[in-house]
């Protein structure tokens, strides 16, 4: 059974920055790429970043290229996504998933955690 937790989301100030984490089980970790995802209330999913299994390849959304870094350990099946000069707009809960990582953003699988909350106050 694959089992993902997102932890490390916050309330911070404009500006400010917030490091998450995701922990996935139940999967041989290294065969996947990952992505992160977020939604905030009454607005679409969104991909904004993934990584290749080994780390290779990233991908950025343009509404966060340039501000958020994601990496992955392998040692420990984690991936996490450092968040930079976070911004009101960033607001949303945010989920990683395992996906299909393609040049035009992560495409999850049907496997989805609780998330978690960053709120990004002006």
């Amino acid at each position: 059974e694959v089992q993902i937790v997102e932890s490390g989301g916050g309330l911070v100030q404009a500006g400010g920055s917030l490091r998450l984490s995701c922990v996935v089980s139940g999967v041989t970790f290294e065969d996947y790429a990952i992505g992160w995802f977020r939604q905030a209330p009454g607005k679409e999913r969104e991909g904004i970043s993934s990584i290749t299994s080994y780390g290779g390849s990233t991908y950025y959304g343009d509404s966060v290229n340039g501000r958020f870094t994601i990496s992955r350990d392998n040692a420990k099946n984690t991936v996490y996504l450092l968040m930079n000069n976070l911004k009101p707009e960033d607001t949303a809960n945010y989920y990683c998933t395992l996906v299909a990582a393609t040049t035009s953003g992560p495409i999850p699988y049907d496997y989805w955690g609780q998330g978690t909350q960053v709120t990004v106050s002006s």
